[in-house]
């Protein structure tokens, strides 16, 4: 039995269509947890259990997480929270009780590269102190250390569309790893899917360090446009995230993990061929993100 989480969600979808495309042999079950269920497809609630209600529920968990083996698990976005801490660690306290009192033996999370690295990194931080918690229960657990998603640049489409520009709080120049989603998907289906035991870290690095000039370049040549990137001050950034109705502890959070990202937080991971996964940024540019601008 495998359970997993955010079956609807950005990486959670990606997670549960690999899963369920190597499940042909009927040797492996799989469960759903889902505020609603609705937003799944019908082919695939004909092929799955599902388990209504959100992970943090305990009673949701506990039920869900009965006869699991392996859990995928991923503390999903609360932009109004009061601490950083709500949205990582305490929610997946009611799920590390239930890992224990039901015997799952393989959690695969979703967590962030900066391991070691000093000092307060935000929401890298508390995904690194879920990693702690879960860890602890004793279960066998693989975090998937992430650095920034290709995919983030998909909440910028019409900026890119109508103004030919991107934002980030980081300096242009700085080269860092980043990763496509349906990688991290194929890497935890694969964890999911396959018996090991134990704990550590998987990083998810993409193939290459690139920079946002870099990025900016590459999309322009696949757009056929001129695609430039602008740096934002991070109290202009905060700024922007409380208007938009986060949480000054968020905001925070995030200003936190974008500066420690800028003094060089995603490259303290050594690069190697285990962790670098195979989309470069070119083919996500032409096969993802052009689409969305043409749209």
């Amino acid at each position: 039995m495998i359970v997993i989480t955010t079956p609807t969600g950005q990486i959670g979808r990606q997670v549960l269509d690999v899963v369920l495309g190597d499940v042909l042999d009927g040797g492996e079950s799989v469960r759903v947890i889902a505020r609603d269920p609705s937003r799944l497809s019908p082919e695939v609630r004909e092929r799955v259990e599902v388990a209504v209600g959100s992970h943090g529920d305990p009673d949701v968990v506990d039920a869900a997480f009965a006869g699991a083996d392996s859990v995928f698990w991923l503390a999903p976005p609360n932009p109004r929270a009061a601490r950083v801490e709500d949205v990582y660690v305490d929610f997946s306290r009611p799920a590390c009780d239930a890992f224990k009192r039901r015997g799952v033996q393989r959690v695969v999370g979703i967590s962030a590269l900066g391991r070691g690295v000093p000092g307060n990194a935000g929401l890298v931080s508390a995904s690194l102190a879920m990693d702690d918690l879960i860890a602890g229960t004793g279960v066998g657990y693989r975090a998937l250390t992430l650095p920034s998603f290709m995919d983030n640049l998909l909440r910028q489409v019409e900026a890119i569309r109508s103004e030919g520009v991107f934002f980030q709080p980081v300096a242009g120049d700085l080269k860092a790893p980043t990763c496509a989603t349906r990688d991290i998907a194929a890497v935890a289906a694969g964890l999911l899917l396959d018996p090991w035991s134990g704990q550590g870290e998987v990083p998810v690095l993409g193939p290459e360090d690139l920079s946002f000039e870099d990025m900016a370049r590459i999309m322009s040549e696949v757009l056929g446009k001129p695609v430039r990137f602008q740096y934002v001050p991070v109290e202009s950034f905060r700024d922007t995230l409380t208007r938009r109705g986060m949480s000054e502890a968020m905001a925070q959070g995030m200003v936190d993990m974008v500066t420690a990202k800028d003094r060089g937080l995603d490259n303290v991971e050594l690069r190697t061929p285990a962790a670098s996964t195979p989309t470069t940024f070119r083919q996500w540019c032409e096969e993802i993100l052009k689409p969305a601008v043409l749209a």
